[in-house]
Parts: C-alpha cells; sequence; structure tokens
C-alpha cells in the first residue's frame, strides 16, 4: 500500500485501518519519514513486527514491512548499488515465503527520472529471478508487494489511449512487467489479475484532480507479484477502495490478497 507520507496518512485514518485489518502481512510504500519524525506507536504499532528502509533523502520514498510473526531475517536492497539507499525495496523471510515491498519508480518522460527508473528496472528483474530460483531451490515462495508504477495491460487503467506516451503506460516499460510476468523469464505470477482475468481494474490509484476517484478514472500499478505455487493458492484478492472521496487516506488504496495455506 502507497501511503502517499506516513505522516500524513495517519492524519487521515491509516492507524484506524491497519487496526481492523485482518492482514498477517502489510507492505507499505512512500513511507517518506523516518522514526524520529513518528510516535513509537505509529513507527511499531501494538501487535506487528515492523521493519523499514527509508530513503537516505529525507521525505522520498521509504518502504515498509509490518509482520504477525517476527521475521526470521530481513534484507534492504536488491544488489543495485546505486539504489540502496534509495528506499525502494525491502524484503524478508518468513516460515516458506520470502515477502518484499517495492516502490518502483515512477518516472517522467524525457526526464532524469525516467533514466533512473529505466536503470532500476534493468537491474531489477535480473534479481528477482535469482530471487525466485533460490527461493525454489529452499523450497520457499516469493512475494513482491507494491507500487510498481507500471500498467501492465490497456484493462489497467481507464484512460489507456490517452497515456500511451506517458510513464507508466510506456510500451518499454509494459514489456518489461510482461517479462517479469513470463514463466520462461521472471516466472512471476499477478496475484490480483489471475483472479480478475477479464475485469477493467480493479484499479487501485486515482489522481486527486478533478473527480477521477468519483468517476473510477484509475490505475492498476499496485501489484501482488508471487512465485506460481503461491499465486495458485490465492483464493480472493480486492483493492480496498474508499466510500467516498473525503474517506480516503492516500491516493492510493489498499491492494488485499487472500491466500490458502
Amino acid at each position: 500500500m502507497n501511503v502517499n507520507g506516513l505522516r500524513a496518512a495517519v492524519k487521515k485514518g491509516y492507524l484506524d485501518w491497519l487496526a481492523a485489518s485482518p492482514a498477517d502481512v502489510v507492505c507499505l510504500q512512500e513511507v517518506r519519514a523516518v522514526e524520529e519524525q513518528l510516535p513509537a506507536d505509529v513507527w511499531r504499532p501494538a501487535g506487528w513486527h515492523a521493519a523499514y528502509a527509508p530513503a537516505a533523502v529525507k521525505g522520498r520514498a521509504g518502504v515498509a514491512l509490518l509482520t504477525r510473526r517476527e521475521p526470521d531475517a530481513v534484507r534492504v536492497g536488491f544488489g543495485a548499488e546505486e539504489f540502496l539507499g534509495s528506499g525502494r525495496y525491502l524484503e524478508a523471510d518468513l516460515p516458506g515465503l520470502t515477502v518484499a515491498s517495492l516502490y518502483l519508480p515512477s518516472g517522467e518522460v524525457g526526464t532524469e527520472r525516467q533514466a533512473e527508473k529505466e536503470r532500476f528496472m534493468a537491474a531489477f528483474l535480473p534479481y528477482l529471478v535469482r530471487l525466485r530460483e533460490r527461493a525454489a531451490a529452499a523450497g520457499r515462495e516469493v512475494l513482491v508487494c507494491g507500487d510498481w508504477n507500471i500498467a501492465h495491460r490497456e484493462a489497467d487503467l481507464r484512460n489507456w489511449r490517452a497515456n500511451r506516451g506517458n510513464a507508466g503506460f510506456l510500451p518499454e516499460e509494459r514489456a518489461w512487467l510482461g517479462r517479469v510476468l513470463d514463466p520462461a523469464e521472471g516466472g512471476y505470477t499477478d496475484v490480483v489479475r489471475a483472479l480478475h482475468p477479464d475485469q477493467e481494474g480493479p484499479y487501485s490509484w486515482w489522481s486527486y484532480r478533478g473527480r477521477a476517484f468519483d468517476n473510477d478514472t484509475g490505475w492498476r500499478i499496485d501489484l501482488l507479484c508471487g512465485t506460481p505455487g503461491l499465486a495458485g493458492q490465492a483464493v480472493k484478492a480486492y483493492v480496498e477502495r474508499a466510500a467516498s472521496h473525503a474517506e480516503r487516506w492516500s491516493d492510493h488504496a489498499p491492494v488485499t490478497a487472500v491466500f490458502d495455506r
């Protein structure tokens, strides 16, 4: 779940949502805070084990993992030196499962931000392959949750025709995500899409501009990508869309999956 700044989300209802959540694992992105900026009960909420990877640049990015059970191990980054302090990747080992929180750069066509996104993708896909292979050798599954900042298919955003030249729906970005989801290469499964193969959306991000949320003019960019064995155990997946614009506590909505494990 991209919280669009944890300090702001707390003021809008994040803690109420967390307290009501039956989840065993919660992945947060765009935390944009460090420990000294938040009360202890927010940074490490009761009933949860919390791990964070803040960005070296304050007020930027930052990811977190909240787990009911204490992880066996926690790792920051995916081996690319450029992105080690970027606050964009964090993973933890639980029994039989490695779960990760990802905040892939959003990019902006024609700028260094897009070049950064492309470098990230180029380094990240080989890591995803290695992660899956290591997990398979150890009899483990993998789930990478987060803001992937790419809509893979036309069904993943409402106004796809108008966005063909924009970051998040560029042909090369979509092709890269297709490689992640290719059984012969990345080997991951889009858990939500596998359960909702013919549905438009369900969208997880809506601009704050205009009436995008009210009209459901959204993007499906918050993905749960798992190894096939785990994805095959998913029995339900859905977006926790707020009842109204006023009740939103981020421009994203939580994406939740239930597994029969």
